[in-house]
């Protein structure tokens, strides 16, 4: 391996193209506090399925291990929904491979060169300048991340 990157462990799962359980959604805004019980819900289905995948034949699940995107609000054991169908866009999170490993990483672009941005909270996850010697490929776009808040 020719570049130098701490090692992250990402755990993918494919989508299955079902339904979720109805879920309530409460009428009134919540405005980060927490619903009144005597507040009224609508009977409705929110299907997160189709909230959050946009191209189900291309959308995976993974779980994001390691501390390397804190800043970006992506925590050890997050799961990330990543659309391999779409074309990444400066500043968009990253599912990349580099030099045969995956790694989770902010895509930047300036004047054609890419380097894939780490976001921790420490300087232990130096950022990845691509170049000629280093075997890249954007595996797919990262475009929701759901985090456990306990």
């Amino acid at each position: 391996m020719t570049s130098e990157f701490k090692k992250e462990q990402i755990i993918f799962y494919s989508i299955e193209d079902e339904s979720l359980k109805k879920l309530h959604i409460y009428e009134s805004g919540v405005s980060a506090g927490v619903p009144s019980p005597a507040d009224d819900y609508l009977d409705v289905d929110l299907n997160l399925h189709k909230y959050l995948v946009k191209h189900p034949a291309a959308t995976f699940f993974i779980i994001a291990k390691g501390h390397s995107m804190e800043r970006a609000g992506i925590s050890d054991s997050d799961l990330l929904v990543v659309d391999k169908s779409l074309e990444p866009k400066n500043k968009d999170i990253v599912v990349a491979i580099v030099d045969g490993e995956f790694t989770v990483k902010r895509y930047l672009v300036n004047n054609g060169s890419i380097c894939l941005k780490a976001e921790g909270l420490s300087d232990d996850y130096p950022d990845i300048n691509i170049t000629d010697s280093i075997e890249f490929e954007v595996w797919g776009v990262v475009t929701h991340t759901i985090h456990n808040n306990r």
